[in-house]
């Protein structure tokens, strides 16, 4: 198991756990990044401190430390 952040570009991965804080857990959620969500990792930014993510049909732009606390395979 891995962070979020840590998967690489290409990479199809599963959401397993969302440790956030409560508020952004709920904004996360409504993004659609539930447990048992396919995320496809699609590119990274400068410093790769930015990436973007394909969830649900949806292109969605986070940043490392909003994804540090979301567990996936």
């Amino acid at each position: 198991m891995k962070n979020l952040s840590e998967a690489d570009i290409g990479d199809i991965i599963t959401i397993i756990k969302n440790n956030a804080n409560h508020s952004f857990k709920e904004r996360l959620f409504a993004l659609g990044l539930t447990t048992g969500a396919k995320v496809e990792v699609l590119r990274k930014g400068p410093k790769n401190n930015l990436t973007v993510y394909r969830i649900r049909g949806a292109m969605i732009a986070l940043r490392n430390e909003e994804v540090n606390n979301i567990i996936c395979s």
